[in-house]
């Protein structure tokens, strides 16, 4: 197999197992790549947000006023730079993300448990260091 077939060929099955997963939730990637954030690295700012996400600002800032207005998460003014803003996880926020990490998470399981068999479940696990060294420079979430 080509180098170009392989890509083709992973990307093709890579893609509707995403799509999968993220039916089971009920917000969208982008979003819940911004609460991951928060709750791996602690507050941030939008512009900070925005590049660990590679998205615009713009993006970033209508997404975190959509979360804001589902209170999962709060703007809070920095305490010597009023002029910047922090963007902080609530406890609601972090519930939203075990839930939504659990909904994805539970699909996969049953259809692992239900679909592979022992040697198959021994070569997905053989594969995840190459998926993890795949995606190790990709910040999105």
């Amino acid at each position: 197999m080509t180098l170009q077939a392989t890509s083709t060929a992973f990307f093709e099955t890579l893609y509707p197992l995403l799509r999968r997963l993220n039916a089971e939730r009920t917000i969208s990637p982008g979003k819940m790549g911004v609460l991951r954030h928060l709750a791996e690295h602690g507050r941030a700012t939008t512009s900070e947000l925005a590049v660990a996400g590679q998205v615009s600002p713009q993006g970033i800032s209508l997404a975190a006023r959509e979360l804001e207005r589902w209170l999962l998460v709060v703007r809070v003014p920095d305490a010597e730079d009023r002029r910047r803003i922090w963007i902080e996880l609530t406890d609601a926020g972090r519930e939203k993300l075990r839930e939504e990490s659990l909904a994805g998470h539970e699909w996969l399981d049953r259809a692992i448990s239900e679909r592979l068999t022992p040697d198959e479940r021994k070569t997905l696990e053989a594969v995840i260091p190459v998926m993890r060294k795949l995606g190790s420079d990709v910040s999105v979430d």
